[in-house]
């Protein structure tokens, strides 16, 4: 599955590196690209063991907003 997410507080590139460990950190995550100046995140995953709305958890944990 693939999903986009748009992200509107990710502006530094530390922010770039927090949402990439967030995302990476799921089981089941194929592939991510992530987009700064769009604020978006192209995820792959398998899902047999996540959900779209698991990622969006990871990040909003984080405090990032997720629209």
């Amino acid at each position: 599955m693939k999903s986009v997410l748009k992200i509107c507080n990710m502006i530094t590139m530390k922010d770039v590196n927090n949402v990439r460990k967030a995302i990476s950190s799921n089981e089941g995550v194929v592939a991510c690209e992530i987009n700064r100046d769009k604020g978006e995140v192209n995820v792959v995953y398998d899902t047999y063991f996540l959900t779209e709305d698991n990622i969006i958890e990871s990040l909003e944990k984080l405090g990032y907003t997720v629209i």
